[in-house]
């Protein structure tokens, strides 16, 4: 029954993320989303699959793509969507777009644009838990592009020598924006560079939600018992362009229907057919549920009020 539970659960947030991210897409084009939007649709699997069993003393890095973690690791729906919306009941008040708010007390830390500038914070994040002597864990996720920068490597570096609790989570989708990957780096699997740091990389199919779980929940193990960081590749394909606003001209028509025709979704639900887990009736249902919560968060977010003016000063240091 116990991993009955775990697999509904993953089914859930697999559809929810997709969902969600469908009205968010829908709503850029109405005007109003207030900053770019990046898709992660195509790649729910990865923070699913890594972010399920997390505790909430864990900490994760999401990216700009990775809006399903938020979600996974406990930020309401509504107060994402509020967030994005650019309203005073999101996560930083309306003073951001999604892409740099978080919420500490859940262990979101936001990203910044500079993508993989916030992996020696994660790095920074495990070295405390270790230096308190807490079996807590850091997701830290990046995109094969940012794997070619110096940040990158000298967070592996760091997590290595000193064994960190931090598993680094690549989602290759084989363009950094519009530049493909055999223009970025001279391997085939960032994994490889790993070993170069002292500890081990994998890869997995980033479309395959239990491929990425059972290789996500032995680094997690890992970690907890103290020895130290892994690596993770999940390849994997994203639907739309860098952005909403990125029509994605330069990669090839096949190429796209080819990586979606391995959504997913439809992959994971045909394996909880096969197990008698979920069947018409119920994806029915869970869809329903899935469209009222997404439409009330849509609804709560529309109501809110924008910050005022005499705001802007506030929770502002120097």
């Amino acid at each position: 029954m116990e991993k009955e539970r775990l697999l509904k659960k993953m089914h859930y947030w697999l559809t929810f993320i997709r969902a969600f991210e469908e009205r968010i897409s829908i709503l850029y084009r109405q005007g109003k989303v207030l900053g770019g939007v990046y898709s992660g649709m195509g790649q729910e699997a990865i923070v699913v699959g890594t972010c399920i069993d997390l505790k909430k003393e864990d900490f994760i890095f999401p990216l700009h793509r990775d809006i399903g973690a938020n979600l996974v690791k406990g930020i309401e729906p509504k107060i994402l969507m509020a967030q994005l919306l650019g309203k005073k009941t999101g996560l930083s008040k309306g003073k951001d777009s999604y892409l740099h708010a978080g919420d500490i007390d859940l262990g979101v830390i936001g990203s910044t644009s500079m993508l993989g500038s916030s992996l020696p914070v994660a790095a920074g994040v495990g070295l405390a838990f270790k230096l308190k002597k807490k079996d807590n864990v850091v997701i830290a996720f990046f995109g094969e592009g940012a794997s070619n920068r110096g940040d990158f490597h000298e967070a592996l570096n760091l997590a290595g020598v000193w064994k960190l609790p931090v598993i680094f989570v690549c989602e290759n989708n084989f363009f950094a924006y519009s530049t493909p990957i055999e223009a970025q780096m001279a391997i085939e699997d960032v994994a490889d560079r790993a070993s170069s740091y002292g500890f081990s990389g994998v890869v997995c199919s980033g479309n395959d939600l239990m491929a990425v779980y059972k290789t996500a929940k032995k680094a997690i193990d890992k970690a907890r018992a103290g020895e130290g960081p892994t690596l993770i590749e999940c390849k994997t394909y994203r639907w739309h362009g860098h952005s909403e606003h990125d029509e994605a001209s330069y990669r090839a028509e096949d190429e796209f229907l080819e990586w979606k025709s391995r959504d997913p979704i439809p992959r994971f639900e045909l394996y909880l057919e096969e197990l008698k887990i979920l069947d018409k009736k119920l994806k029915e249902s869970i869809d329903k549920d899935i469209r009222e919560e997404i439409d009330q968060a849509v609804k709560f977010a529309e109501e809110s009020p924008f910050p005022e003016g005499k705001e802007t000063l506030d929770d502002i240091y120097k």
